[in-house]
């Protein structure tokens, strides 16, 4: 990691270090992951394929597939001790704490050694996050322990499973696929960025990721698509939805879902994610809502030039999946835990502690003063 004293707001563009996992081009508006477009990988890949890549550096061949989703559906249980901490959570808790939680817990249970395989954990988190999850959610919803291993091939599949209670629709579980694979890595975040701070210290792995999840609960990072659901919910038609975004943007209140730190005229992921919410919304009963979210886009664009992000659009093809809006943050982390995994090891492995510096804005040196002399 470099350093530097250049001064700027939140670190805008900033270049604080090389990586070799993802390309964020603001000149191309493109994304690449481990050099391939993340167009490629949304049409073709699997989750799975996405995160042996980020991991390992490269898609995985069909037999190192088969292996690895054999191998993570053997990871998808948890230790018994930590069904008795999900337990006591509670109810009212937020999904993100349960998530930190569990994370935390999971290293006190199984904790990183020297001995330990280099992705190990990562996909042992990335196989029992929704575990997690959905064993809290259940118990407090239902009062019994539900059972974790259900048969489903891919992650996505668990995930809707589990959070249904039965084999999803193969339209929703392929929607979901795709927005785990695009919601996979995106650079420099400021989650990632944690992680690597904390990885920087020669912290231990779940450590880091705890920290990620931390960084991602506040509402200037994840939540946005959360936000954006709640907004788009508040309109009966088109009419009404451009007077209360032209109503929202007189008062210069915030429209979450819209414009990116790096993209500057569209971001990649969206029309992606937007094509999967048009589709959904044809067999919708309140497909009408995506015709409301284009108002909002447009509108957006005519009076502050600015377009739709991911959340926006995932926010609509989420909702039209069947999946809670509660639900929409803890997706991203189960989604995100990929690239955070990849840019831990990837900073473990030419590391130089990250502390950069700070442009002091306080007063000059001031002399000591005696308390009988303070006035």
């Amino acid at each position: 990691m470099t350093e530097t004293k250049k001064k700027t707001g939140g670190l805008a563009g900033v270049t604080a270090g090389d990586s070799s996992i993802c390309l964020c081009s603001a000149e191309e508006e493109n994304l690449l992951y481990r050099g391939y477009a993340v167009q490629d990988l949304a049409t073709h890949a699997s989750f799975e394929e996405v995160a042996w890549l980020l991991l390992r550096g490269d898609l995985p061949k069909a037999e190192e597939l088969n292996n690895y989703r054999q191998s993570l559906n053997d990871m998808r249980d948890l230790p018994p001790s930590l069904k008795m901490i999900l337990e006591k959570i509670p109810a009212t808790a937020s999904m993100m704490d349960v998530l930190r939680t569990g994370c935390s817990a999971l290293g006190t249970i199984e904790p990183e050694t020297p001995d330990t395989p280099p992705f190990h954990i990562a996909d042992r988190l990335i196989a029992s996050f929704p575990s997690m999850l959905f064993y809290w959610h259940h118990y407090h919803l239902n009062g019994h322990a539900i059972n974790l291993n259900t048969g489903e091939e891919t992650l996505a599949g668990q995930i809707l499973h589990l959070m249904e209670g039965k084999s999803p629709v193969e339209a929703y579980r392929r929607c979901l696929d795709v927005s785990l694979v695009l919601y996979a890595e995106h650079e420099f975040n400021a989650s990632t960025f944690t992680v690597r701070t904390i990885a920087s210290t020669l912290s231990d792995f779940y450590s880091g990721i705890c920290g990620g999840i931390g960084a991602l609960r506040g509402p200037l990072h994840g939540g946005a698509n959360e936000q954006a659901m709640d907004l788009i919910l508040k309109f009966k038609n088109n009419d009404d939805a451009e007077k209360g975004i032209l109503d929202r943007l007189e008062q210069k209140k915030l429209i979450m879902g819209f414009g990116h730190r790096i993209y500057t005229t569209s971001d990649p992921r969206s029309t992606i994610i937007k094509w999967w919410a048009e589709k959904l919304s044809h067999n919708s009963a309140d497909g009408y809502l995506f015709n409301i979210g284009e108002t909002i886009e447009r509108v957006m664009w005519d009076k502050k030039s600015l377009f739709p992000n991911l959340d926006f659009y995932s926010a609509l093809a989420y909702h039209f999946s069947q999946i809670p809006t509660p639900f929409f943050t803890p997706l991203f982390v189960m989604s995100r835990i990929a690239g955070w995994s990849a840019h831990l090891l990837e900073q473990r492995a030419n590391n130089k502690l990250i502390r950069p510096v700070s442009h002091y804005t306080g007063p000059e040196k001031r002399n000591w003063l005696y308390i009988s002399d303070r006035g």
